[in-house]
């Protein structure tokens, strides 16, 4: 025991350790994040498709189509990785939900089921 007192010194997060004030957690605040899909970053995929000129409300809609597609992968991951028990979403569950909704993709090792030469 540190102290006489027979009471440990605890020093987690919340606690009052030597210093006698509370530490506290800071939490960052997550703003709409979607605003990093940025307006030239929608103009060279865009430019990629084979698009000349681009309309001003584009760039709203082409950021609510990203995020609703994002909404419905990720909500498949985390199906699989619970279903899983595991808290961590790995890249199979990625491919996993991709391959369910119809549009997988290629490329990646899929641990469970590749085999190495």
């Amino acid at each position: 025991m540190p102290s006489g007192k027979g009471k440990s010194v605890a020093r987690g997060p919340g606690s009052r350790g030597l210093g006698g004030k509370a530490i506290k957690r800071h939490r960052k605040i997550l703003r709409d994040n979607i605003l990093g899909v940025t307006k030239p970053a929608i103009r060279r995929l865009a430019r990629r498709g084979g698009v000349k000129r681009i309309s001003a409300q584009i760039y709203d809609e082409a950021r609510a189509a990203v995020k609703a597609r994002l909404e419905e992968i990720i909500k498949d991951c985390v199906v699989y990785t619970e279903y899983r028990q595991r808290k961590t979403v790995t890249i199979n569950d990625v491919l996993h939900a991709l391959k369910r909704m119809g549009r997988p993709i290629y490329g990646f090792d899929d641990v469970t089921h590749g085999t190495r030469a």
